[in-house]
């Protein structure tokens, strides 16, 4: 998508596509052919900067077509950088400019409270957006309502636009801070696939508070030339780049 596009955030997408292929495969209660199912979970993508890797968890799920992804970025297109829940089945918020994401699913998560499906809350953050204040007023919210029916993970890959987040303005220890705001925190490996489908569950069985997972990730993971490299935040691969990344994801050279 991104290569047909020549535009969007590789680096960002390769580094939360394992979170979100747990929540769409494994965890979320979503209907395809339905996607106003009122009892269906909710998802909110805060870093909307990797709306390719939601994308491509909603076409593999049902909701849009290959057509679809071949229109990235386009003129007209329902798949914009940054996700439009008015024209896109399957998003629930038009998200991206960060640090407003986990305010929007706090709200979702309050006003599900009485349904009798108890649907759940998801939404992805970015470390580079808990810069952001909105974050922590959102945080201390969610734990003053005891909004257990809220999920938050965070795709700590350490790198933002600008360079390393640490450098730029530090947001760790990210668990720490969550659990003092009186979140049930747990930390995984972002890339392992077992791991963070236990602290999802974990997260599912806290009835008393929200949760928050925080995900150690790779930024541009599974690609050798784009893997902890902030240049590849935002930018597009050429044909021979293409290539390469195509066959090491695939496993013909790593």
């Amino acid at each position: 998508m991104i290569h047909r596009a020549q535009s969007g955030h590789t680096g960002s997408s390769l580094s939360c596509i394992d979170l979100l292929t747990c929540l769409y495969f494994a965890e979320l209660r979503h209907a395809p052919f339905q996607p106003d199912w009122s009892g269906r979970d909710r998802f909110v993508l805060s870093k909307g900067h990797a709306a390719p890797a939601l994308y491509a968890a909603l076409h593999r799920a049902g909701y849009l077509t290959e057509r679809d992804l071949g229109r990235l970025r386009g003129l007209s297109s329902i798949l914009q950088g940054h996700p439009d829940s008015r024209r896109c089945p399957g998003v629930e918020a038009s998200t991206g400019s960060l640090g407003q994401g986990l305010s929007i699913a706090h709200g979702m998560a309050l006003a599900l409270r009485a349904h009798p499906e108890r649907p759940r809350v998801y939404v992805l953050l970015g470390d580079g957006e808990l810069q952001e204040g909105q974050i922590w007023e959102a945080a201390m919210s969610a734990a003053h309502y005891r909004s257990a029916n809220l999920c938050a993970l965070v795709d700590l890959n350490g790198l933002q636009i600008d360079g390393a987040v640490a450098r730029i303005k530090g947001v760790q220890p990210v668990a720490e801070k969550f659990r003092a705001f009186g979140w049930h925190a747990l930390e995984v490996d972002g890339h392992a696939i077992e791991a963070i489908l236990e602290a999802l569950a974990a997260a599912r069985a806290c009835e008393d508070r929200p949760s928050v997972i925080v995900a150690h990730t790779v930024k541009g993971k599974g690609v050798s030339f784009c893997e902890g490299q902030v240049k590849w935040h935002g930018k597009a691969p050429n044909d021979a780049e293409l290539a390469r990344a195509l066959a090491e994801l695939e496993g013909g050279a790593r």
